[in-house]
């Protein structure tokens, strides 16, 4: 079970239910009518953020979710200081807090934006880029990555400018990586070292990396995700805040993830 904020927000709409249908049905038992005027504090308080709270809690448990970018290991594709929402329903439908798949729905393909929960600490949660799916072979040698023997095919389109907190990436490499059918951008710093391996994705796990090549603790240094691991997929920006970058990006909101 995790300690979230999904279970305190479980835990809030279980204590003002209780208390506001307590209340009701202590009403009944003794015969007298709900009267809002006569109604304890606890209990008007109960009775007002019940509804609120149950309402957050199943939209942030099986719609969407937020999430907000803390660091620039996704760069370009998501900058710091973006707020995501987070598709909770695309790989199946999960019961809050212990996170237990009912309802199976879609697998994670090649190039999806993932949220997970980290491997070597769940109570923190990741955002990586799916590069391979079970069964398959990943290498990874000399910056150049191949999926299933298959050179993965990366075009320069210059030299990248980083602004606000992204802005230590300054000149590193900027490339469009066709990920088995899905562009992207990535950032690779030339002459910064590298890791060279081959590896085969195991059963029920994935291998994500970070757009942003050379600056990103991925699957590389820890290896795959369980899929049980899995919180959903990053489909939207709805907003950008970063104070070293003229405040609120409103160029980045309304953004589409791919």
């Amino acid at each position: 079970m995790d300690i979230d904020f999904s279970f305190f927000l479980f835990v809030a709409s279980l204590v003002t239910g209780v208390i506001w249908g307590g209340y009701l049905v202590y009403l009944k038992s003794q015969g007298k009518i709900f009267d809002e005027q006569n109604e304890p504090l606890v209990v008007e308080y109960a009775r007002s953020f019940f509804p609120i709270v149950l309402i957050v809690f199943l939209l942030r448990s099986f719609i969407a979710e937020p999430f907000r970018i803390p660091s620039g290991s996704m760069m370009p594709t998501l900058l710091v200081g973006d707020f995501l929402l987070v598709n909770k329903f695309t790989y199946g439908i999960r019961i809050p807090i212990i996170n237990k798949k009912v309802i199976e729905l879609n697998e994670p393909k090649r190039g999806d934006i993932v949220v997970f929960r980290f491997p070597k600490d769940p109570s923190v949660d990741y955002i990586k880029r799916v590069i391979g799916v079970p069964g398959d072979k990943i290498v990874y040698d000399n910056k150049q990555l191949t999926v299933n023997d298959i050179p993965i095919n990366q075009v320069s389109i210059g030299s990248y400018k980083g602004l606000g907190q992204g802005a230590d990436m300054t000149g590193a490499e900027h490339l469009v990586e066709n990920l088995t059918g899905v562009e992207h951008s990535i950032l690779v710093r030339n002459g910064a070292p590298s890791l060279q391996f081959s590896y085969v994705v195991p059963e029920g796990n994935y291998f994500v990396m970070g757009d942003n090549r050379d600056n990103s603790n991925d699957s590389r240094y820890w290896g795959t995700v369980p899929e049980e691991n899995l919180v959903g997929k990053a489909f939207f920006i709805w907003m950008n805040w970063d104070l070293q970058n003229k405040g609120i990006g409103f160029d980045r909101i309304g953004t589409v993830l791919n």
